[in-house]
């Protein structure tokens, strides 16, 4: 189907969606209505009818990460990053609704309790660790940072030394993937908190697309084991316990989902986390199945690298993935990933 016309926006002509918006929460009876009259002007099809199925899967498109004002705000270099993204994003949603049959958002999903925060690690002499820092297994192994031994009683047999021995391993093989070692981030995206919900502007995207054309719009929940990281949507970081008990298991069900689409399309946040590490996941599945990666499409300007400005120096960062996003980027065109625009026609996707 050719691309729409974009519907009118509720906000000021600078954000017509109000992507940059923190309170914005779309009226539910107000989208319904706008989404059946667009749905009758257009003369839109149920999505299950489609020939061609293609899957948007919306990367923890969530308010914290995704508006200044969130706890783990990817502004990119440029300050602007993730806003900019997400009225990119709804922008893609409303111009493709014909040419989508599905929407599937996760939500990075945490507890104040777990492995990459500050709050479950202390140095030597007891003292909570920095966030924004590596722990490496080799401090693990020198007792220079040690699990908080006041959450002992909550994981495996109780004692401080299992948990220490967990966190041991989990580095350790943190470490032998060769991938990225442990990094302790600033609480974000807690379970119940404003910023765990998706942005506004989304929600109400993502809602009008399933009032327009009949479809399913599930949300995934990700990343409340408080053992391991789950960057990517599809799978944990580790899955085994340093006792070879099970630690978490892949999203299998999510997996054979996506493989049979016709395409996937995917944009969120962040492009150096876990975006990346889900079309990493999504690539290898396919590759090993024998699936094209060229059905596999990866909009560019919908994702911003996790860039956290000096304070003390103006222009300079404490962190900055943006090379690591780079280097995928080439990466996944080499292998045959369609590294797409937000202004693309979907029609022809599959």
């Amino acid at each position: 189907m050719a691309l729409l016309p974009l519907p009118a926006g509720a906000g000021p002509k600078s954000d017509p969606y109000r992507s940059g918006e923190w309170s914005y929460n779309p009226d539910l009876n107000r989208v319904a209505a706008a989404a059946a009259d667009w749905r009758s002007r257009h003369q839109l099809t149920p999505a299950a009818a489609d020939e061609t199925s293609r899957v948007l899967l919306l990367v923890d498109e969530q308010r914290d990460f995704c508006l200044p004002e969130g706890a783990l705000y990817v502004g990119g270099r440029s300050g602007r990053g993730a806003v900019e993204d997400t009225g990119r994003v709804v922008r893609f949603i409303y111009r493709n609704l014909g040419n989508l049959t599905e929407i599937a958002s996760s939500l990075d999903s945490h507890t104040p309790q777990q492995i990459f925060f500050s709050s479950f690690w202390v140095d030597g002499s007891g003292r909570q660790l920095d966030g924004y820092r590596e722990v490496l297994a080799s401090e693990v192994e020198a007792g220079k940072a040690v699990p908080n031994p006041a959450l002992a009683g909550w994981f495996g047999d109780g004692t401080a030394e299992w948990l220490r021995r967990q966190a041991l391993d989990y580095c350790q093989r943190l470490e032998a993937t060769g991938k990225y070692r442990l990094y302790l981030w600033p609480p974000h995206c807690f379970l119940g908190s404003e910023g765990h919900g998706l942005v506004g502007a989304v929600q109400e995207a993502r809602l009008f697309f399933s009032y327009a054309r009949g479809a399913e719009t599930p949300i995934l929940i990700k990343g409340t084991n408080p053992l391991t990281e789950y960057y990517s949507v599809l799978a944990p970081e580790v899955l085994i316990r340093h006792d070879g008990e099970e630690l978490d298991r892949r999203n299998q069900a999510l997996i054979d989902r996506l493989l049979g689409a016709d395409a996937v399309i995917v944009a969120g946040q962040a492009a150096s986390h876990c975006v990346r590490y889900t079309v990493d996941d999504l690539l290898a599945e396919m590759q090993s199945r024998g699936v094209p990666a060229s059905r596999l499409h990866v909009l560019a300007d919908c994702m911003s690298a996790v860039a956290v400005p000096d304070p003390a120096t103006p222009g300079e960062f404490l962190a900055d993935f943006t090379p690591e996003v780079e280097a995928s980027m080439k990466r996944w065109r080499e292998a045959g990933v369609h590294v797409a625009s937000s202004e693309d026609d979907a029609s022809d996707w599959s």
